[in-house]
């Protein structure tokens, strides 16, 4: 039915831009201020403030009973934070939780999780009740020493910032993403703390340096072992940006008989021990860490896992080395000091500025306690003027009480003489002059509320000894407030009455986290657990290979299969790597102590790497790290390669020297000298500088020598000042000087080889 009244709607036009970015900043204004950042003050986020003062409201002290979970979400839930209860109590039972709250703000009874990731059980099973810490966040917040605010709906109202008697941001760290900032601050050892907020009372401008000699660090409830940088630790407090770099704390345990194993006792913080216990089971299984043989988990209260190795012969700091750079067992923790400055402003702050935000809190909250106080002596102050007059005269205010209608107005409309006429003993009182006066609303109150029992004469004593304390202790907070120096020295004696309570010589203030410097990276392999072993390598033309136990006579006849032969043979050891060289310019790598025994005739080379069956092998050799070496090709082609290019990772090899149609890789020579030496097929020398090879990773080289028909046959290379060594054919040692007659430059055809050089055009 239309109404004729009714008014039209209003339509606004408004961009949709501006229509989201003003509702967006209305998000994101919320996440900030009320839900990711904590406050420098207190070191406490909203919904674990309204946890801690619905707790109070419950009158859960620490010596008290416990009360349900359930209750205490429900509670907080219901009066003042209008989320969900799970959330409530995740967020609860994390202030329970000592291996995440360095020190707890509550004290839980039930199962509220563990190291391993395991959640708390529901509410409904759960107790708590707040610490003695808690306490000391709370203390004065009755004597209007914090503002408070009505919760969401009106009907009560709840702290804004809690008094906060110690540093908690710092102490218990914090964590939050919001929009478009976030906070991670990690917790530190309270006595430090308080030790920097002394400095800083007596000093408001000390070193960076100064500062964190004082605090050296964070300190972890699960321990660990910090081993970043003293320098980076410095900068991350200056900037309020860094990282702290965290180990598992680890020992070694003897067995007897040479057999060990490490012990892992601490963990780095915000690990889960389940899930590292898997990391490390999946190492093994891996073989990421082939040091390492086993792992057990055997906690129980305490951490203790146990790593066993692969043998007795590996090195510990080498596995722990492994470990740290392949598990959690080493971890990082992002410093973000992004906090509310004064509940309202966020600010990326340095160790500096949190302190002195926690102090001018604790300055703010001294003077109004110190205010709350002087108002609550000058009520009782004036009540006590009352109840002296009445004292002073009271036969007077007997007879009003008794037969005025209204007592209450005659006894204020009463003019009062003040003189004092007893004193405390029966001599006669030395007072002041007469002085008249009128009660006051609240003393007529007070008088004709006072009980018939306290017209004693010792209760009239009591009350001038009580005004003489009162007005003493007055005149004290007044002095107070008028002296900021006194302020700061009453700041710190509060502060080390902190300390003494839960400094470091009680087991809660004991530094959990210790320092070490980070010593000499070793890289671990699987070639360093290989017990090193002299060998001998022997391998067939038909390349059948094997490796003999021991440094065998090289000149002693070994048995091959029919239309077999010796190849090569050569002296190793099995940690060494064994360089393959092939026809096709690949280079394969092959491990000394995988080499089959000696006892046969060997296997096949082509069964452990990815060589064609109709590719020959060229050369076959001890793999030295630093080397250098000369390959050339059948085309004359040539260059020089560092041993460390030619290393091959896989079975398939690594292709070094390029070969095109016809053309197969010919020798494999390790340099010795800066003069090279190539010989053709057409028997002509050529000597030239070694500088004028070239040193490449990989490709086809450069031209060696120049043929009109065949191709290299043989290189070396030797000291010019020593000459040119070979073989004649009667197996004696030649060894020519003066080689003028053969020198010229890389790529020249050379000279007819000299008289006595070998028939096979080989200088070995």
């Amino acid at each position: 039915m239309a109404d004729d009244d009714t008014p039209e709607p209003v339509l606004v036009s408004e961009s949709l831009a501006r229509a989201i970015g003003e509702r967006y900043l209305t998000y994101a204004l919320s996440t900030i201020m009320h839900r990711a950042l904590p406050d420098a003050r207190d070191g406490l986020k909203p919904v674990h403030r309204r946890i801690l003062w619905a707790m109070r409201r419950l009158r859960l002290t620490p010596t008290g009973g416990f009360l349900k979970s359930a209750k205490i979400s429900g509670d907080t839930m219901g009066d003042f934070h209008p989320h969900g209860d799970a959330a409530i109590y995740d967020a609860m039972a994390r202030l329970a939780q000592p291996f995440n709250m360095r020190y707890p703000l509550v004290d839980g009874q039930g199962n509220f999780g563990n190291i391993d990731g395991d959640n708390p059980a529901a509410s409904r099973y759960t107790e708590a009740r707040i610490t003695a810490l808690t306490e000391a966040l709370l203390e004065g917040i009755d004597e209007t020493s914090v503002d408070f605010r009505p919760n969401y709906d009106g009907r009560l109202e709840e702290p804004v910032v809690l008094p906060a008697a110690f540093p908690n941001l710092l102490a218990n760290g914090s964590s939050g993403i919001a929009v478009g900032m976030a906070t991670n601050i990690p917790p530190h050892n309270l006595d430090e703390l308080i030790a920097g907020c002394q400095a800083l009372i007596a000093d408001p401008e000390p070193s960076d340096d100064a500062l964190v000699a004082l605090i050296p660090g964070p300190d972890f409830p699960t321990g660990g072992v910090i081993v970043e940088d003293p320098a980076s630790i410095r900068e991350a407090y200056r900037t309020g940006r860094g990282a702290f770099r965290t180990r598992a704390k680890w020992a070694i345990e003897d067995l007897g008989r040479g057999q060990w194993q490490i012990v892992v006792t601490e963990i780095p913080f915000q690990v889960q021990k389940s899930k590292l216990i898997e990391r490390l089971a999946e190492l093994i299984n891996l073989k990421k860490v082939p040091l390492l043989a086993d792992v057990r988990d055997e906690s129980a209260e305490d951490i203790r896992i146990v790593l066993e190795p692969r043998s007795r012969t590996v090195e510990a700091d080498q596995l722990m080395g492994a470990l740290f750079r392949n598990s959690e067992l080493e971890s990082r923790f992002s410093l973000n000091m992004n906090v509310l400055i004064d509940g309202k402003v966020p600010k990326v702050c340095s160790l500096k500025e949190v302190l002195q935000a926690f102090l001018d809190h604790r300055r703010v909250v001294l003077q109004r306690r110190s205010q709350h106080r002087i108002d609550k002596i000058d009520a009782r102050l004036e009540i006590l003027e009352g109840f002296l007059i009445t004292f002073l005269n009271l036969d007077r205010v007997i007879d009003i009480i008794r037969y005025d209608d209204d007592p209450k107005r005659a006894l204020m409309a009463e003019k009062w003489g003040k003189k004092h006429k007893r004193a405390a003993s029966e001599a006669d009182y030395v007072s002041p002059p007469d002085q008249v006066g009128q009660l006051t609303d609240t003393q007529a109150e007070a008088i004709l509320n006072m009980r018939l029992r306290s017209l004693r004469r010792l209760e009239e004593l009591e009350l001038v000894a009580e005004r003489d304390a009162l007005t003493a202790e007055r005149a004290g907070l007044a002095a107070l407030l008028a002296d900021p120096a006194a302020q700061w020295a009453r700041i710190g004696t509060e502060l080390d009455e902190v300390r003494r309570a839960y400094g470091k010589g009680t087991e809660l203030g004991r530094r959990r986290t210790s320092f070490a410097e980070v010593g000499e990276t070793i890289e671990v392999t699987a070639e360093s657990m290989i017990e090193r072993e002299p060998i001998t390598v022997i391998c067939s033309q038909m390349g059948w290979i094997r490796a003999m136990k021991g440094h065998v006579d090289l000149s002693a006849e070994q048995k091959f299969k029919d239309g077999d032969g010796p190849r090569f043979a050569f002296h190793a050891e099995t940690t060494d790597k064994i360089l393959l060289v092939a026809a096709n310019g690949r280079f394969y790598t092959l491990m000394g102590v995988n080499l089959p025994g000696g006892r046969g005739m060997g296997e096949p080379v082509r069964l452990m790497v990815d060589l064609p069956n109709d590719t020959a092998i060229v050369d076959l050799r001890v793999w030295r790290v630093g080397e250098k070496l000369l390959v050339a090709s059948t085309a004359g082609d040539g260059f020089v390669v560092a041993s460390e290019e030619v290393l091959a990772q896989t079975r398939a090899g690594k292709q070094v020297m390029t070969v095109g149609e016809g053309v197969k890789t010919a020798l494999c020579r390790k340099i010795s000298g800066d003069t090279v030496a190539v010989v053709g097929e057409n028997r002509k020398v050529l000597v030239f500088p070694l500088v004028q090879v070239p040193e490449m990773t990989k490709g086809k080289g450069v031209r060696l020598q120049k043929y009109k028909d065949g191709g290299l046959s043989d290189a070396t290379t030797f000291t010019k000042a020593e000459g040119l060594s070979w073989k004649d054919p009667a197996g004696r040692t030649r060894t020519e000087t003066d080689l003028r007659m053969w020198e010229g430059n890389r790529a020249a055809t050379g000279a007819m080889a000299p008289r006595g050089f070998p028939r096979d055009n080989k200088f070995t």
